[in-house]
């Protein structure tokens, strides 16, 4: 098993192993970078085929957490943890229970949120033994239902409406075709988000249902998932998968702006110069889907909602410095995000 040889690993302030064996808990704590501030990154509970396989996506995730974290000019740090199990049949309230006494027991350098294969209703058993969590519906305004989804969405919305002005040299998406692939949560809150602003939708997912309720509410045009990539469109927005730019793809998107919510969407570092070098801009995408990270601080703080939507609105100023800084320098986009997060966080 390896920890400090793993790639991902890149100077990590803490990682933790914790187990328990009345219910079964077989976790890793992953603590970055807490220049900042304390770590905030979510839960993952996941069948994972080999401890290494799990050492190496915690300190991948956590490490990502820092640079979400420094570019959506928060006062935390990067974290991450994973349950190793299958959240399908191995949940269990004591599990979580156990889970918030391993949270607890790292000192509130790390706060847990939910995540792949975690639920709210699982962060509120690790509440009931840590202080440590985020993301926690108090009830006390009206417009936080607990989902982070809209807010991921908003944010993307923002980047997007950034990417075009720079681009076309106005951000009026009225009559603009955007390819919209995954109608996911945070997909379809931002088909919402682009229909209202005028947008013309191209869509894909593999549910039929979400498909054909885009064209009902939002007269979206369809496309099959293997031609949403490469469809005439002014903007593409991934919303599933990552890893949708590589060497096979880059050659036939036909979109000049990449400007979507999921993670990872470049499959190497090497496709964002090669996005640069095709002409096509690409907003990073850590950096424009921070908008449910926002709002997990904010929902913790006790902050209203429209401070968090306002905060969110402050990602267009930080996708602005990195296309300028990108533009004047003939950097990608993604190379220069990178450095802008550790410019903030101060990594030595």
């Amino acid at each position: 098993m390896n920890v400090f040889s793993d790639t991902a690993f890149d100077g990590h302030e803490q990682v933790v192993f914790a187990s328990d064996p009345d219910t079964g808990l077989k976790t890793i704590i992953a603590v970055h970078n807490t220049n900042l501030g304390p770590s905030l990154g979510g839960c993952r509970m996941w069948p994972y085929a080999s401890e290494q396989e799990a050492i190496h996506d915690v300190l991948r995730l956590s490490r990502g957490m820092t640079y979400k974290s420094a570019l959506a000019n928060l006062p935390l740090g990067g974290g991450k943890s994973v349950i190793i199990g299958d959240p399908r049949s191995q949940k269990t309230p004591e599990l979580f229970r156990a889970m918030g006494r391993a949270v607890e027991r790292v000192g509130g350098r790390y706060i847990v949120a939910e995540d792949v294969g975690t639920s709210p209703a699982d962060m509120e058993q690790i509440a009931s033994q840590t202080q440590h969590v985020g993301g926690i519906n108090d009830g006390k305004d009206p417009a936080r239902t607990g989902d982070p989804s809209p807010f991921t969405a908003y944010g993307v919305f923002i980047g997007l409406k950034e990417a075009v002005r720079f681009k076309n040299g106005h951000e009026d998406l009225a009559g603009l075709r955007v390819a919209v692939q995954g109608l996911g949560n945070v997909g379809y809150h931002l088909c919402r988000m682009l229909h209202a602003a005028g947008a013309r939708l191209v869509v894909s997912d593999l549910n039929t249902d979400s498909v054909n309720r885009a064209v009902d509410e939002f007269g979206a045009t369809t496309v099959s998932v293997d031609e949403i990539l490469y469809t005439d469109a002014d903007v593409l927005a991934p919303c599933a998968l990552g890893g949708v730019v590589n060497d096979r793809s880059i050659d036939k998107i036909r979109a000049r702006i990449i400007a979507g919510a999921a993670n990872n969407q470049l499959e190497a570092d090497r496709h964002g110069e090669m996005l640069r070098e095709a002409g096509i801009l690409y907003a990073p995408d850590y950096v424009i889907n921070a908008g449910g990270v926002v709002e997990v601080y904010y929902c913790r703080e006790g902050k209203p909602v429209a401070e968090t939507n306002k905060h969110i609105e402050g990602i267009a100023d930080t996708v602005r410095e990195i296309f300028e800084r990108a533009d004047s320098q003939n950097l990608s986009t993604g190379f220069v995000a990178d450095r802008l997060a550790e410019e903030r966080f101060g990594k030595s």
